[in-house]
């Protein structure tokens, strides 16, 4: 596997990707829109699945037959489903073809909807809701990774806020759509399920007419076993969570079995992902320090972000008597945060390329949001809760399509479907296990509270007020309505409460995120070699023959585990670059050379500090392998300069060749010290370089320029 010139790179990828090669070039604003018409059709369709039912619920359950726990499941059903399949959808979508793959995605949601429009009792509507949430889990998923394949991270954050902007529609006009429908006395709440079917079959028509990607074209190797493991260890950790307290103490022997069972299934889960060819959430990602830290924030995020979209429709339902219309309209201000947040905050870093800061206030936002919802009570003035609403929905539209930003912006094209889901994955799983514990907490905070209402009364609390159940506000005497409204005001007030701290987990995790400057090429792009500009093909390439001069071998981390995210470069003792290619999987690279002679090889991987050495190759292939090791030193600036000095007298260097290589392996310029050993490179565009100073061995240093202020950088030859 050679990689001669990024033309060569791109020529070739067309064949392989079954025209990939043609779809390199930069798609126009109008093309990406079209493009995204359909996908925002069908996150309207996976977010409308939960948020149509939330208003609905209350009067759902009360026809059917359940009560809090009931509540929580239909919920969470939902989301463990979206759990344990977001990483398969994901992983499947770098091994077959997007397009199939979200059109099958919506005929599964269309089918499962039907039937929970007929369920006769709470067990057959959470069966349909997991159906449900299989096909919402692909929609939501699979949006993100087609998105990342047509458009570069840069340009990412601004159609990334078109998308958030969808989820606020579709979170807004779910209530509204569900309230309308329920109070509907000819429609009933079944059309809640079959409302949502006309936008889904939409959805497909307009995806087959509007997507073209290539398809890869290799066999698929699902990792079912780990898409078990994982969902018996969630499943578990939830009934635990959802039952305990209630059916049995917290300390009770069916903890001591359930709890390590969950966590032996989930080392189950790790064990089989390191065997698995194909895993759902390959492990060498979370080497990445970005990924791991995103990922751990999503979980923080999700359990934040679920509280607000779940127990709001109860607060207004069962604490203020809104009808289920009116509970809708009344949480349109925490959208309307939403919406501004993903929107304005995708345009901003559309144009400046700077992402961190956004994550970072979105995770005050998210804890001050939370925060001060758990000062509401049932007689609460409603402005105060709009702007308590409102910072909590400015805190999601900040950190949830910029987390997904965060993490494709790190990863390979091949990783980009199993990487982009894990933020989704981790997020759902959040909220899953966060909406059932804190469903659970619910339960028990309305019961004590209930009791104290009643005993202040003089009278025993009656069973059917236990909070088992979801009552009826207008069946209820003045008296004890004014005890259930009360109770239910205090109780999810207080799953805010519980709800803050891990929105405040989700802050500092954020502030650890090194911010990496967003790529310039889309996933289509960086598969073909080429980062959205013609490059020019260096014709000493073109006369190399295979088996003549070549220098190859392998890159390790210090631990010694292959760098499969390493991009190696050849550059010529002039400066030009004459060979680039990313490693093979098990850290191995081979280029050509155009003749024997002394060259500088560059290793480079996020996260580790750039290896450049000399390598003086002969009539034959020279085997050199490189190690990695240490961070990144990453200092800001918008120039480049400094001073070389030799290692031995540490003086300045005359003459010294000094060469500065972008993110894509290209060659941004070259400068030869004067007489006082000062180098400079002017006008460079913000990103990630490289800088090495020609010596014996060469010394190099990852740099990273922002667009503001001078970069000071002066290099000692002999030195590390």
């Amino acid at each position: 596997m050679t990689t001669t010139t990024a033309s060569a790179e791109a020529r070739s990828g067309g064949s392989r990707h079954g025209g990939q090669g043609a779809h390199a070039a930069p798609m126009s604003h109008r093309q990406i829109m079209e493009a995204l018409s359909g996908l925002m059709l069908g996150m309207f369709v996976a977010v409308l699945s939960s948020t149509i039912v939330s208003s609905a619920l209350p009067t759902i359950l009360a026809d059917v037959g359940g009560g809090q726990s009931a509540y929580t499941w239909v919920v969470t059903a939902a989301l463990l489903s979206v759990t344990a399949t977001t990483p398969l959808w994901g992983k499947m979508s770098d091994l077959v073809s997007k397009k199939l793959l979200v059109q099958f995605a919506l005929l599964l949601y269309i089918v499962a909807s039907i039937v929970a429009g007929f369920s006769q009792n709470a067990g057959m509507l959470i069966a349909c809701r997991v159906v449900q949430g299989i096909g919402a889990g692909g929609l939501s998923a699979l949006s993100q990774v087609i998105m990342a394949a047509m458009v570069s991270p840069r340009e990412r954050g601004r159609y990334s806020g078109y998308l958030g902007a969808t989820y606020a529609v579709g979170t807004v006009s779910g209530p509204l759509i569900g309230g309308v429908i329920t109070d509907t006395d000819w429609l009933g709440w079944r059309w809640c399920f079959y409302a949502v079917v006309p936008f889904a079959v939409m959805a497909m028509v307009v995806l087959q007419k509007t997507i073209h990607l290539p398809v890869v074209k290799r066999q698929v190797k699902a990792d079912w076993l780990g898409a078990f493991f994982v969902t018996a260890a969630v499943c578990l950790l939830m009934v635990w969570v959802t039952l305990a307290g209630d059916t049995y103490d917290w300390l009770s022997w069916q903890t001591y079995l359930m709890v390590p069972g969950a966590a032996v299934l989930g080392l189950l889960f790790l064990f089989v992902e390191t065997r698995a060819s194909e895993p759902i959430i390959p492990l060498r990602l979370f080497r990445n320090a970005t990924i791991t830290l995103t990922s751990l924030a999503s979980v923080f995020v999700g359990v934040a972000m679920f509280a607000g979209t779940v127990f709001l429709s109860q607060y207004f339902q069962l604490s203020r008597g809104k009808t289920p219309t009116m509970s809708g309209v009344s949480t349109i201000p925490m959208v309307a945060g939403l919406l501004v947040a993903s929107m304005g905050s995708g345009r901003i870093i559309t144009r400046t390329g700077r992402w961190k800061i956004f994550l970072v206030g979105g995770g005050l936002f998210l804890t001050g949001g939370a925060a001060t919802l758990g000062l509401m009570r049932y007689d609460t003035p409603y402005w105060q809760v709009v702007v308590y609403m409102t910072v909590l929905g400015i805190g999601i539209g900040l950190m949830q399509q910029n987390l997904v930003l965060a993490v494709q912006n790190q990863v390979a094209p091949k990783d980009l479907g199993a990487a982009s889901s894990l933020v989704t994955f981790f997020r759902t799983l959040g909220g899953a296990i966060g909406v059932s514990a804190l469903g659970a907490a619910l339960s028990t905070r309305i019961s004590q509270y209930m009791k104290d209402g009643f005993t202040s009364l003089g009278i025993p609390m009656p069973h059917a007020h236990g909070g088992g159940n979801i009552p009826d506000l207008t069946k209820l005497p003045p008296a004890i309505r004014g005890i259930v409204e009360s109770s239910y005001g205090h109780g999810i007030a207080d799953v805010f409460l519980y709800a803050a701290p891990f929105a405040f987990m989700a802050f500092l995790l954020a502030l650890c995120i090194r911010e990496i400057p967003l790529k310039t090429a889309n996933a289509l792009q960086e598969a073909a070699g080429t980062d959205g500009r013609e490059r020019v093909q260096d014709p000493v390439q073109e006369d190399v023959q295979p088996g003549g001069s070549r220098v190859h071998g392998f890159v390790r981390y210090a631990d010694g585990v292959a760098a499969n995210t390493a991009i190696v470069t050849l550059i010529s003792p002039q400066g030009r670059q004459l060979g680039r290619m990313p490693v093979r999987p098990d850290g191995g690279y081979d280029l050509a050379v155009p003749a024997a002679g002394s060259y500088v090889l560059i290793a480079a991987a996020d996260g580790h500090r750039p290896q450049a050495s000399t390598v003086i190759v002969g009539d034959g292939p020279l085997g050199h392998d490189v190690q990695l090791s240490g961070a990144a030193a990453q200092p800001a600036g918008t120039h480049v300069q400094g001073t070389i000095r030799t290692g031995a007298d540490h003086g300045p260097l005359a003459g010294a060749r000094v060469t500065l290589v972008d993110a894509a392996g290209n060659v941004a310029g070259t400068a030869t010290t004067g007489n006082d050993g000062n180098y400079a490179f002017k006008d460079l565009n913000p990103g990630e370089y490289t800088l090495i100073a020609g010596g014996y061995p060469p010394a190099a240093a990852a740099l990273t320029v922002t667009g503001q202020g001078v970069l000071s950088h002066d290099v000692e030859l002999g030195h590390e």
